[in-house]
């Protein structure tokens, strides 16, 4: 990832409206959520969901496909990911106590299926 890129997105995520809707996309998995349900699950109106979402979407966080006549948006894992590993690239440097709680954190991630909090 160069580091515009990283820019961008983090940029995204530097609001807390933003934020939460991609925590919950993260959280809601592959399938994704409806609009209208994900503008529920974080208290949002719908032009203010809408608005963030067009952040989150050109910034390479989020993706939308339509299903009949709702909006289905979901996390972009790959993107997420190449974010992270630029974030983590040059962490340790012969160090490794500096980046094995993130390894904790990972770990605890990992073992958990994604759950959607409405």
């Amino acid at each position: 990832m160069e580091s515009k890129s990283a820019i961008d997105a983090l940029a995204a995520l530097a609001h807390e409206g933003r934020l939460a809707i991609f925590r919950t996309l993260v959280r809601a998995g592959p399938d994704g959520l409806a609009a209208g349900r994900l503008g529920q699950a974080v208290s949002m109106a719908g032009s203010t969901l809408s608005n963030n979402l067009t952040v989150l979407t050109r910034a390479g966080l989020a993706t939308s496909t339509r299903d009949g006549r709702s909006i289905i948006y979901t996390a972009d894992y790959g993107r997420m990911t190449d974010l992270l590993a630029f974030l983590l690239e040059d962490c340790c440097e012969g160090s490794p106590n500096i980046c094995t709680p993130l390894g904790d954190v990972i770990a605890r991630a990992m073992c958990c299926p994604p759950q959607v909090r409405v």
